[in-house]
């Protein structure tokens, strides 16, 4: 994991310039530029109450009554400002947080799903866990500390610029008696502000420098026992079945073991730099005073002096231990780089990965799908199978059989494009839409209606046309519902979502059909029916099966039987 070097911070800038470079920049620039001149507003009212300190106090020291109360409407005045000022600063930077948020997340997602990288991912990177936190949360937070510290650290320059001279006049000069000889020290009070900062920010980076990992570690645990959670909810059927529930228990407590570890891990280092924090902050409070006290004493200011002496200490110390007080958020909002860093980093090796596949994949106008010289293996070499050609008419079906791991699943996915590992080329007919049926069918969030018409690439489809179609398929019981929201892969049996991809078959009508043992939780006397509504609703179509039913025979024209090894056989019935 990277530290704070140069190839930290030019990464950083990577990913930060993309949005101030977008289509929005002009926006997000203005935005930006209120912002900021805000906060120089606010650091020019912190310079006016500075002074207005100096007055206030010496007017109470001289019993000036009169003075008192002119100070007193002053000072109301300057408070009603810098309250619209604080206000609109925060709100302003709010504003420009989501709309950075939004625009990267958009990037993100646009990334993550191009090219169908999600899936990619998790055939040929192992290092990238929880991808959905990395756009959910880290890049929240990527956005509002990266504000937060860069419009602290501007904050911090601006009040350091602007008080170090104001302290530097009030401080005078400080005589150190050395034997013989007098050693005078002007603006004596800035340099034991700096000394005083110095030591703290050394202290504080060496004693919260473990934070960075720790914070990095706690936020991928934390992601990981979520997950497992998740997981849960989304299998529970299968788990209850198993009643698998004390072995799911126990590896909750092991994953929640390391977040508790890590956490405790975390504790005690934040203990320890609050301890000196804490203590470097209380001291600061009365530093100032012990240091400018003899001056006061001495008569040579009175109290309104000692005060705004004190205060324009204060701020150039607060100015200089930005990075004390600002440790925390610096280990956290480095731990969230890091892996968001190590998330785009995965993305683009990903894709790299994907240009170097032998496998070609390539639209044709010629109106036949066809396979030539097609070798399909698995990540660890093993091959399923060799040298496959395969030419398929429109209106042609196939059905591809064989025992179970042979690779029937594995053509499918290499004829969707989504399979990398092999060599060869796949011809697919330009303008043909290509719909793929998995055993499974995925049942997206929303009303019943978005699940029939899902990937919602269909334009306006009737109620009329989605009730016959739902007749058709034996979905009767479900026609009421079309507007309901609900957990519907929670809610339909596994043959009731088998007979919901048939129903989207026959609602998008794609010039190729596959199915991967799409019927496998059917009757065969609703499979029959089905097969039979596929041949008359999608006559002009080509069908290309997968299963081990010797039923699904009498479906096809060909058939196609893989034996695991490589080999294979094409039949004409």
């Amino acid at each position: 994991m990277q530290t704070f070097s140069r190839s930290f911070f030019r990464e950083t800038w990577n990913l930060t310039k993309t949005y101030w470079n977008s289509d929005e920049k002009w926006r997000a620039r203005m935005l930006l530029a209120v912002i900021v001149t805000l906060n120089l507003g606010h650091v020019y009212i912190l310079v006016l109450l500075n002074e207005w300190n100096n007055r206030f106090y010496n007017s109470l020291q001289n019993y000036d009554k009169d003075g008192f109360f002119s100070l007193l409407g002053e000072f109301s005045i300057l408070a009603a400002i810098f309250i619209v000022v604080a206000v609109y600063e925060l709100y302003l930077q709010q504003m420009l947080e989501i709309r950075w948020r939004r625009w990267l997340t958009g990037q993100y997602l646009n990334n993550w799903l191009k090219n169908r990288t999600y899936y990619r991912m998790q055939l040929l990177d192992n290092a990238t866990d929880n991808p959905d936190q990395r756009i959910s949360e880290d890049l929240r937070l990527f956005v509002t500390l990266t504000l937060r510290l860069s419009l602290g650290l501007l904050k911090a320059t601006v009040t350091l610029v602007s008080f170090i001279f104001i302290l530097w006049k009030l401080s005078g000069s400080f005589t150190v008696p050395l034997g013989s000889l007098q050693i005078t020290i002007p603006g004596y009070m800035v340099w034991v502000a700096i000394v005083y900062s110095l030591i703290g920010t050394w202290l504080t980076a060496k004693i919260g420098r473990p934070l960075i990992g720790l914070n990095y570690n706690q936020q991928r645990y934390e992601a990981d026992f979520r997950f497992s959670l998740v997981r849960l909810r989304e299998n529970s059927e299968s788990i209850a079945f198993y009643g698998g529930e004390r072995q799911e228990e126990e590896n909750f407590n092991n994953r929640f073991k390391r977040v508790f570890e890590n956490f405790r891990e975390v504790m005690l280092r934040q203990k320890k730099l609050t301890w000196f924090t804490s203590g470097y902050s209380q001291i600061a409070i009365i530093f100032p005073i012990l240091v400018a006290a003899p001056r006061y004493f001495s008569g040579q200011i009175q109290l309104g002096g000692l005060i705004q002496t004190s205060s324009a200490f204060g701020r150039v110390q607060d100015a200089l231990s930005f990075f004390v007080e600002s440790y925390t958020i610096l280990a956290e909002w480095q731990a969230v780089i890091n892996r968001l860093l190590g998330f785009v980093d995965n993305i683009d090796r990903v894709r790299s990965m994907a240009e170097q596949e032998t496998i070609s994949v390539q639209g044709t106008l010629n109106p036949t799908f066809s396979v030539v010289g097609l070798g399909v293996g698995l990540p660890n070499g093993q091959r399923l199978l060799d040298k496959l050609d395969l030419k398929l008419a429109a209106g042609d079906s196939l059905l591809i059989t064989g025992p179970s791991g042979c690779g029937k699943s594995t053509l499918m996915r290499t004829m969707a494009g989504i399979w990398p590992f092999g060599q060869g080329s796949i011809h697919i007919p330009e303008g043909h839409n290509m719909l793929f049926l998995p055993q499974k069918s995925y049942l997206p969030l929303g009303t019943l209606r978005d699940v029939l018409l899902y990937p919602g690439s269909l334009g306006v489809v009737s109620d009329d046309k989605i009730k016959e179609v739902m007749n058709m398929c034996r979905l009767n019981d479900f026609i009421g519902k079309l507007d309901v929201v609900d957990n519907w892969s929670h809610v339909l049996s596994l043959g009731e979502q088998q007979r919901i991809a048939f129903a989207r078959a026959m609602l998008q009508k794609p010039k190729w059909l596959f199915l991967d043992e799409a019927t496998s939780a059917l009757d065969e006397t609703t499979e029959r029916l089905l097969y039979k509504h596929i041949k008359n609703e999608l006559r002009d179509s080509s069908v290309i099966s997968i299963g081990h039913r010797n039923t699904l025979t009498s479906y096809h024209k060909m058939k196609l039987s893989l034996d695991g090894t490589g080999k294979w056989n094409l039949l004409n019935l």
